[in-house]
């Protein structure tokens, strides 16, 4: 597949070898994305990992206004889903996956042009999770397992930036990483 991509003259590129924003985005607004999800204040954490992530990209001032910034990125929890896939030796779910599906908007705020979008965003991952009374309710989820939350967020936060960043892109005349 790369000896393809590479000697199609295509332009594309791997992921984390830069970013193919303009220029002249040197700061990005991230205010708190929208949860319409069951769980809790998942929000405040995917947030704040997100914001995190463009942190530790080096090269962008992250702000969490929606103004005063070069660049906005918007975005809702659509859902999220926890499904059992492995059982240990009492015959209870140990290992989890977890669906997360998320509208994302990476939008220049000087021209209003939205430079990458994802309606449907989904992240997908498996997590050993020992749930406190044998299951997980959207009430209780981040009360007893943040830290597993965490992990979580950090692995979503790193693939919306890394979409919007880096991701295998085709640069051509037409607008860069919609959907």
């Amino acid at each position: 597949c790369a000896c393809t991509a590479a000697s199609s003259g295509c332009g594309y590129a791997l992921a984390g070898r830069g970013s193919f924003l303009p220029t002249s985005i040197r700061s990005v607004g991230i205010p708190k994305l929208e949860n319409r999800s069951t769980f809790f204040q998942v929000e405040d954490i995917l947030t704040e990992k997100i914001r995190a992530e463009f942190i530790g990209r080096g090269k962008y001032t992250v702000t969490p206004e929606e103004t005063g910034a070069d660049a906005l990125l918007t975005g809702e929890v659509l859902g999220i889903s926890i499904v059992p896939v492995n059982l240990n030796e009492q015959q209870l779910a140990s290992r989890y996956l977890f669906t997360v599906a998320m509208k994302v908007a990476f939008t220049d705020t000087h021209t209003q042009d939205v430079i990458w979008s994802n309606d449907s965003l989904i992240f997908r991952g498996e997590y050993d999770l020992q749930p406190t009374g044998g299951a997980f309710s959207g009430e209780t989820f981040l009360d007893t397992q943040r830290s597993s939350m965490d992990r979580i967020a950090t692995d979503v936060a790193r693939s919306v930036v890394t979409a919007i960043l880096e991701a295998f892109c085709c640069r051509r005349s037409r607008p860069r990483g919609r959907g």
